[in-house]
């Protein structure tokens, strides 16, 4: 079985392709696609810094014992939609 590693872009494929960009998009939209792409990568990367600070905590209150209130009786969670479905189905 051969394992295919990712592929690796060298110098002169990444040169084509900034070559390829600049004529589609021309020199003037280079900056503007420039800054997006760095907004896109600081965002997901936020992302990831606030779930890593949300994760722990969440966890810390599951240790410390505090549990989300019950359902009262005779609601499961689900729907109006889906419980009516259910009783046709039990009854039919």
């Amino acid at each position: 079985m051969k394992q295919y590693a990712l592929a690796t872009f060298g110098i002169w494929e990444l040169l084509i392709i900034l070559a390829i960009v600049l004529v589609i998009f021309g020199a003037g939209k280079l900056p503007q696609i420039g800054e997006a792409f760095g907004k896109a990568i600081r965002n997901f990367k936020r992302s990831f810094k606030e779930e890593a600070h949300e994760v722990p905590a969440d966890a810390k209150r599951l240790e410390e014992g505090e549990r989300t209130e019950p359902l009262p009786p005779g609601r499961s969670g689900t729907s109006a939609e889906e419980e009516r479905a259910k009783s046709s189905v039990e009854r039919g």
